[in-house]
């Protein structure tokens, strides 16, 4: 009833499957040699990964050709309607393919077809934002955010790597690393590791489709592969920092992977189990260097789950294997996540979380949507925006129906249990943080715990409706089955009907993507309003280029020096910070008078008004000077 993908690397076992949403299994052969090279797993996960990741990269290196001036909404508009042009012109024939294999094709070649179609799909889905991306910089070598926020401290931090200064503080030192090699291959060193970073935004936000769709297909069929990771994918993104995001959508997976083997340790060989477990205990650690924050959310519900799988009734053999697994997982990841850990250990008191922002104001039991701290006219008392449901909408009602019928359908599928541990566990660190908040002084960044808490319902809700399928499936081939001679090989639903619906479902998988992805391009689109996300690529146009002239598009005569800084911790404050809190409400929202630096509403209005001013002074001046 799980449904997984036996047929792809890293599992074992025929594959048997109740309902052709699902690849149907490999045919059985005499020998392996003599079946077609379009059979073998190794040969298939190996062209899904290399059409998954051309179809992003292809299309953002296609997406450069796109010529606007990303300054003008006008230019703005246009270049999100080519990006939609390129991807109908791209998706719309490998749909047709699809369509056209699941009412004429062969069930082997539409088998094929779908993987490959599917693979492709993922990555067009975070192509079409990275494509933004490349629209909303272009003329500017500068990254989102320019030299501001986390891509400034980012900077920072690649510029002291260079200086061979070590890693700074506590931050996951393996993309900030990654940023000074690449700034010293490509643009010779420091003082350019602003552009390296313009250039990895670009890239891992395109392979961010991709890296999610194999990491699914572990475990799961093309089909709901692709319907776990384009959703996850385009929700979550964020193009300034696509690292993070890629780290949670790829963790969780794995962690099923994982899990799963350790529960059937005594039916695995164990010195296969043992480099199972050490791959994924380097693959483990890697990705705590490349971002750690998820892990701190993931552990109470892993361990809680680790715990629950252990074969612990099995035998003194078996648990005796399972330990080994254990074990070599935790060593291999411990030794690669060394110097992070040390780091943690070292000075993990010494960093405390005091920024606040809008979702830490808002309603803890929210989780939902998210805003950043760039949240434009938003305050904490108009969002969330309340359902008809107590408070809850039409979305959130049937995301819960999809969980509940994931936790009551499809409960002994080790993924769903995986994903209920983690999102219990997320739940209640989330509200630990939260209630301690006040007393401590502390955010300790509770509100990301809202990402990881959804990514979880929608797994939830997913494996519900292939619970469904599956089930519903094998109930109506059970009961509604003809009797008789030969009834037997008789199907009520025919296995291409069943692949025709599949395939209808992936056109409109990709329907969404290009819809999504067009919605996430867009808010990254230049706006020099400073609430919104739009600020971080107008900060790109008005940084100075290498020879010190502007870039191309920029709105600006007089544009900032490129700064060159090593990373230096800042000052620890006492006090939490509120940020988008105006001083005449931090007595009541923060318990405390506002710091001097601080606006008031009177602030904000005086520099309206001037700003306004300006505006009129300017036009007036231009009017005279066409009078001349």
């Amino acid at each position: 009833m799980t449904h997984l993908a036996p047929e792809v690397v890293g599992t074992s076992g025929p594959a048997h499957s109740r309902t052709g949403t699902a690849d149907p299994g490999p045919v059985p052969s005499s020998s392996a040699a003599r079946r077609p090279w379009t059979s073998r797993r190794r040969v298939l996960a190996l062209a899904e990964a290399v059409v998954s990741l051309t179809a992003a990269l292809g299309y953002m290196l296609l997406s450069r050709h796109i010529s606007v001036n990303p300054i003008v909404r006008l230019g703005q508009v246009s270049g999100l309607a080519t990006l939609q042009q390129y991807a109908a012109v791209i998706g719309l024939p490998l749909l047709a393919l699809l369509l056209y294999t699941a009412y004429r094709g062969a069930a082997r070649r539409h088998q094929l077809v779908k993987r490959l179609v599917c693979a492709a799909l993922a990555g067009l889905a975070t192509g079409v934002i990275a494509g933004g991306v490349v629209v909303a910089l272009r003329g500017t070598p500068h990254p989102l955010g320019g030299q501001e926020a986390d891509p400034g401290v980012l900077i920072d931090m690649a510029n002291s790597f260079l200086h061979h200064e070590g890693m700074s503080g506590i931050y996951p030192p393996a993309f900030p690393a990654l940023m000074a090699l690449w700034a010293k291959i490509r643009y010779n060193g420091r003082g350019e590791t602003g552009f390296a970073l313009h250039d990895l935004q670009i890239f891992f936000t395109a392979v961010a489709g991709p890296m999610a769709y194999l990491a699914w297909r572990i475990l799961l069929r093309p089909f709901w592969a692709l319907l776990i990771a384009v959703p996850a994918a385009v929700l979550f993104l964020d193009p300034i920092r696509p690292y993070s995001h890629i780290v949670m959508i790829v963790l969780l997976p794995l962690l099923g992977y994982w899990l799963r083997e350790m529960r059937l340790a005594g039916r695995r060989d164990t010195r296969h189990l043992l480099l199972r477990g050490l791959v994924l205990g380097l693959i483990f650690g890697a990705l705590f260097l490349w971002y750690s924050g998820w892990y701190i959310w993931a552990a109470p519900g892993a361990l809680g789950a680790a715990l629950f799988f252990f074969p612990w009734r099995q035998g003194a053999a078996t648990a005796r294997k399972a330990g080994l697994y254990i074990g070599v997982t935790l060593l291999s990841a411990g030794v690669v996540g060394a110097p992070l850990l040390y780091q943690m250990v070292r000075l993990g008191s010494e960093n405390p979380d005091r920024y606040a922002f809008l979702a830490v104001y808002a309603d803890p039991g929210y989780v939902l949507g998210w805003v950043s701290d760039r949240s434009s006219p938003l305050t904490y008392q108009t969002w969330p925006v309340a359902g008809e449901m107590a408070g809850q909408s039409g979305f959130a009602l049937l995301l819960l129906f999809g969980v509940g019928l994931g936790l009551g359908l499809g409960l002994r599928n080790i993924m769903v249990r995986t994903a209920a541990a983690v999102l219990a566990g997320a739940w209640l660190a989330r509200f630990w943080f939260a209630g301690h908040m006040a007393h401590d002084k502390a955010i300790q960044l509770y509100p990301r715990t809202t990402w990881i808490i959804m990514y979880c319902l929608m797994i939830l809700a997913v494996l519900g409706m292939m619970a469904v399928v599956n089930r519903g499936s094998g109930w109506i081939e059970r009961t509604l089955r003809p009797s008789g001679a030969g009834a037997g090989l008789a199907r009520v639903v025919p296995l291409r009907v069943i692949r025709q619906l599949a395939a209808g479902m992936v056109c409109v998988v990709a329907l969404f993507a290009a819809m999504g992805a067009s919605w996430s391009a867009n808010r990254y689109m230049p706006s020099s309003d400073v609430d919104s996300m739009g600020i971080d690529a107008y900060r790109a146009h008005v940084i100075k280029t290498r020879d010190g002239s502007c870039p191309r598009f920029s709105p600006r005569e007089n544009c900032w020096d490129i700064e060159k800084n090593d990373w230096k911790p800042g000052p620890i404050q006492d006090y939490i910070w509120c940020a988008g809190i105006v001083a005449d409400d931090w007595p009541s929202v923060c318990g405390m008078k506002a710091p001097k630096r601080v606006r008031s509403r009177a602030d904000i209005e005086r520099d309206a008004e001037a700003e306004k001013q300006a505006q009129k002074d300017a036009a007036g001046t231009e009017k005279d000077a066409q009078k001349k």
